[in-house]
Formats: structure tokens, sequence, C-alpha cells
């Protein structure tokens, strides 16, 4: 499982479209920072009247959450994009703040999958805040520091950093448009691809788009249990375009439990080299240097905890077992691909781009793609997808094909650019 700069090649396509009964939603939750350290992003809310009591008690709750979900930095990084980058005690990382977890220490690390190949010396971050030179120290994790302007964005302080409640089985209503490949009907212990980066055009700050891998179990009524990472360009989220690292997780449908990346108390990170939620850096360019990077996610089957993989060794960390209820025992879908937000905010369809913001016939280069699909199973084995499936719910807005060859095993492109003469 490499990060990888691709120059050129050609691959067969093999479309296939399938019809689907899935919908993830997503949105923004919860997150903390350290009110001792100097912050860019931490200015009072000056510029903000503050007249009635409603809005003095928002301004409570912002504090009182940034004080939360900052914890106290050794060190502290100034990103090229803005960002500030705390180097966080391990020990004291949000995850640690869960009644389950407190006193704890991060675990060491599992055997990876059989047929996985991994080699950590040397391996990159290819996140933009290490172009500074500077790395947090051992025995610290990178913590990317949530700001007044972040939750500022979103209209619930009690919701930031979480998804959207609602999750539908037919996404033609929910806003939500899928582009993805899945396969059901077995017993699934992790899942593994390399996924093609790029910076989608996101129309307005309510929308993103993102590319990911969706780990799934339980029913789509208010059990579902699911982990998933990728990559998103979310402006609400991080108040820019640029294509940044992360996770979520989720025991109820999104209702109460879960976030994005580390802003609640669940994920435990063990990596000093890894800032989730940061921005990837390089990106890929339309007929130029393309750039992907490796993902996998497996459950350890020592202790049941489901780890995260990056790049060509970087061990991110693990979501303990005993957040989920179904996902204890395994995933009975995996799922990779792409998914937008469409507000209709101009009374049609949105403009915003999926993957590359061109139609998967466009091949290599020019779409986006997932390629070396993988799934575990319950012996730890890597394994090829043996009975993939397709959604394209938009089809005439994104789009997805599918195929196979030797060096890329199971893979394929999809996207598009939203609004279009075929997509009003």
């Amino acid at each position: 499982m490499t990060s990888s700069v691709i120059h050129n090649s050609t691959f067969s396509m093999i479309p296939i479209f399938v019809a689907f009964l899935l919908v993830v939603s997503s949105s923004l939750g919860p997150v903390l920072p350290f009110p001792s350290l100097p912050d860019s992003g931490h200015q009072q809310l000056a510029n903000h009247t503050l007249n009635t009591a409603k809005d003095i008690q928002k301004l409570r709750r912002v504090h009182a959450y940034l004080k939360k979900i900052n914890k106290p930095a050794v060190k502290t990084i100034q990103s090229p994009d803005g960002d500030i980058i705390d180097c966080v005690p391990s020990h004291l990382q949000p995850a640690f703040d869960h009644p389950e977890l407190r006193g704890q220490k991060p675990l060491d690390p599992p055997a990876r999958p059989r047929g996985h190949n991994s080699t950590e010396a040397g391996s990159k971050s290819y996140q933009l805040w290490t172009d500074t030179g500077e790395s947090c120290p051992k025995g610290t994790v990178p913590i990317r520091r949530t700001t007044e302007k972040d939750i500022l964005r979103t209209s619930s302080v009690r919701r930031y950093g979480r998804r959207r409640r609602y999750v539908r089985r037919d996404s033609t209503g929910s806003g939500h448009e899928h582009a993805v490949v899945f396969e059901n009907g077995d017993q699934y212990y992790g899942a593994k691809a390399s996924l093609n980066v790029w910076a989608p055009h996101v129309t307005n700050a309510y929308e993103f788009s993102l590319s990911q891998i969706w780990i799934i179990s339980g029913s789509f009524g208010n059990d579902l249990n699911t982990i998933e990472a990728g990559w998103q360009v979310s402006p609400e989220q991080y108040g820019d375009n640029l294509p940044r690292f992360f996770t979520y997780w989720t025991s109820d449908a999104y209702q109460t439990t879960g976030c994005y990346n580390l802003l609640c108390s669940g994920f435990v990170q063990i990596n000093n080299k890894i800032a989730i939620g940061a921005a990837i850096s390089p990106r890929s360019s339309y007929n130029g240097r393309q750039f992907d990077i490796s993902l996998m996610v497996w459950k350890d089957p020592k202790h049941g905890h489901w780890w995260l993989e990056f790049g060509s060794g970087l061990l991110v960390g693990y979501w303990p077992t005993f957040l989920f209820s179904h996902l204890r025992s395994h995933a009975n879908m995996v799922q990779f691909g792409g998914e937008i937000v469409n507000t209709r905010s101009s009374g049609f369809h949105t403009s915003t781009q999926m993957g590359s913001g061109r139609f998967a016939g466009e091949g290599f280069g020019k779409a986006a793609y997932f390629r070396n699909l993988q799934t575990v199973d319950w012996d730890n084995n890597l394994v090829p997808l043996k009975n993939l499936r397709l959604l394209s719910d938009h089809s005439n807005c994104y789009d997805i094909r599918q195929g196979r060859n030797n060096v890329w095993g199971t893979y394929f492109y999809y996207g598009g650019p939203g609004r279009n003469v075929r997509c009003p």
C-alpha cells in the first residue's frame, strides 16, 4: 500500500451500472481548542454584534467547546494553508476523554493483513503542513487546531463536526449523490484501495465533495454503523477548497454518536506524522501528474479494534471496538467511491464537482480513479472483491466505470461536473 505519483498509462474500461440501496449523509461535528496557545484563528467575536442573550450564550458554548477539544500542546506548527497543527501528548488526545479509555495509553500496532506489504520507514504523510520541515516529537500526535471561525461557519455548535441526521435508502431526495462501487452479502473485516486525489470545485459553503472507503454494518435505520476514511473538500468544515484527509464514524446512523477526525472521543491516533483533517499535497492535475493515496481499514483479530493505515505503512490509529454495536463483530458491506451534496441553492442542480470534475469515460489523467480494491476476510487475508456492484444515482451528473487489469487489479473511474445540459 503506497502513496504514489503516476505519470502515464492507459487502461481498458468495463462499464457496469447497478442500482443500490445505500445512502450516507455528511456535514460537520464536534471540536475543541486550547486557549493558552497563540492562535490566528482564535479571534474574539468582535465583529459579531453581541446584542442578544442568544448571541452571548452561543459565544459561551463556542468557548467551552474549544476549551474541551483543543488539548495542551508541547509544540505548534503553522501550516502554509493557515492551519495550526498542535503536537499533543498522545495520552492527552480527545479519545482519552472517553470514560472507557480514560487513563489508558494507545495500543501497540497489530499484525497487518496477509498479502499486504508496508514499509513505514521512509514513508511520507503527503500533507501540506509537513512542507514547513517541522515535525511533531515522538510521543505526540499532530492535531489540527479548531478555531472559533471553524465553529461559527456551522449552524450549530452542538452538531459541529457531525453529519446530517437523515439517512435514506433512496438518495434522490436527500441532496446526497453518489458514484460508488460496493459489495455485500458476506462478512467483511476490512478494505483497501488507492484513491486518486484532486481538488474538485465546490459551489457553496454548504456543499462538499468527497472520495472515500465505507465500512458498513447494520441496517439503514437507526442502528447503522460506519467507519469512513478518504479525502474531502468541505468549505464549511475547513474554511477552504483544499482536499483534506479525513475520517468519520457513527454507531447510530449519524444521530448522536461519532464525528469527523478527532473532533470527539473515539478514534485513537498513534502516529506523529499524520494530522487528520489536514490538507493533502501534492494533488493531481488534468492531463498532468497523477497522485493517489493508499488507505486500508481492517479489524485486528486479536483485540477486535478497527485500524487505519495511510500510504506505504503509516499506521494512523484505531477505532476501539466498544464504539460500535454491529461492527464489534464484522461489516456486512464495503463501499468505495465519491459523494457530493447538492443543495440546489440556485434552483437547479449544483455545479459542485465529484472527483476531477470529469466523467469516467475520459479515463486516465482526466477522470478520477480508485485502484487495487481489496477486502479483508475472516482470517486476516487481503482478497479480491468477488461480487462488485456499481451505483451512479445521478448518472447524467456523475458516473462510474469499472475495470480490471494486472497492474491496478480491480479499479474504477468516476465523477463528473454536476450541472450540464443533461443534468439541469
